[in-house]
């Protein structure tokens, strides 16, 4: 087989072949390589992992991890194709150059928002992945999902992903549920940006002389955003204005220890993330439960209150450390998808897989 495009033929039989893991979000892009195939330390899944506390072992990255700050756009189809690929392939090339790769075994992108705005990249990625690396195995896998794999790998169970906003995800390894995610307008209760509107609100109230208000967060506000009469025309027409709600968030976890107010911002934001974690998580057995994402760096003020929700809530449910990131996840799925053992649950807007025939193994993974 043998592999063209912008980047030149390449021979597949003259060198070893590897996987590509691509993240995009809301801060960039980030992919990396990792050999495949037995005896190349990715982990395998035996029962002896499975039963342990922590994610079975993560496929070991091959040299350094390439990254681009753009963010990739969105346009009248949803995100877009052009340009995820106008970053993307450079980054591929140099990173198997660098590790004196030839072929690609599989390729895993996780993107944020693949499930509502996914179908240019499931209409175009593909085939352009094919006439450019040679690609043949492709997942495209929503971020929550490669959240989930990064924290749990290929386990029954459930995770919250809190950053900027907050996601619930949990599977039987039959199918995937999700909570929440809904946007900073909509939903994503107990995320970064609701912290820090919260705690704006709780700012604001205490201009006004309203209930409810604080003084040391309307210190903090006026610290970082000036005036509070000058704050809807700083925020609103900003197309960012969910990070910079959520970087208030620290903020209301640093007073959270002396200021009532901070500290019932927190509790609240506790009960909603635990909320949708009792919404997807499976109901039988001892599922485990992990937390991914920057919102818990806020440490105690925030996991204190939501380890005792999640006990309420969740009590068969045992809390674990998350195994790896989103990028980690993706990675794990490429390479599970290059050696033909890819468990978890198929579906069109979370996890769908591409193959060109013959790949038996990957053709029953998408068969009804």
């Amino acid at each position: 087989m043998t592999s063209g495009g912008a980047g030149g033929t390449r021979t597949a039989e003259a060198g070893p072949s590897v996987v590509l893991a691509v993240d995009s979000g809301g801060s960039g892009l980030r992919a990396v390589l990792a050999a495949h195939g037995h005896g190349h330390g990715h982990g395998r899944h035996s029962e002896a992992a499975s039963d342990g506390d922590t994610a079975a072992t993560p496929p070991t990255a091959l040299g350094d991890i390439a990254v681009s700050r753009e963010p990739v756009r969105t346009g009248p189809r949803g995100i877009s194709a052009g340009h995820l690929l106008e970053q993307l392939l450079p980054m591929a090339r140099r990173l198997m150059d660098a590790a004196g790769a030839v072929r690609l075994g599989a390729v895993a992108v996780g993107a944020a928002g693949l499930a509502t705005l996914g179908d240019e990249l499931r209409d175009e990625l593909p085939a352009a992945l094919e006439h450019e690396l040679g690609v043949r195995r492709l997942a495209l896998v929503a971020d929550a999902v490669t959240a989930y794999t990064g924290a749990l790998g290929p386990r029954a169970g459930a995770v919250i992903a809190a950053g900027t906003g907050m996601i619930a995800i949990g599977t039987d390894l039959v199918s995937w549920r999700r909570a929440d995610g809904w946007g900073h307008l909509l939903g994503d209760c107990g995320g970064g940006a609701w912290i820090g509107r919260a705690g704006l609100e709780a700012a604001l109230r205490a201009f006004d002389g309203r209930q409810g208000g604080s003084a040391v967060l309307l210190a903090d506000a006026e610290d970082v955003f000036g005036p509070m009469p000058e704050l809807p025309g700083r925020l609103y027409p900003r197309t960012d204005r969910a990070a910079v709600l959520a970087s208030f968030a620290p903020r209301v976890a640093g007073r959270a220890g002396t200021d009532p107010v901070a500290a019932d911002i927190l509790r609240t934001a506790a009960r909603h993330m635990a909320e949708s974690a009792a919404a997807v998580c499976p109901p039988d057995g001892a599922p485990r439960l992990a937390l991914t994402g920057g919102v818990f760096k806020m440490g105690e003020p925030l996991l204190a209150p939501l380890r005792e929700e999640l006990a309420t809530r969740l009590p068969h449910a045992r809390l674990v450390p998350a195994g790896g990131d989103p990028l980690a996840g993706a990675l794990r799925i490429a390479v599970d998808l290059a050696d033909g053992r890819l468990a978890l649950p198929r579906n069109e807007r979370m996890l769908s897989v591409v193959a060109e025939k013959p790949y038996p193994e990957i053709d029953a993974l998408n068969s009804p």
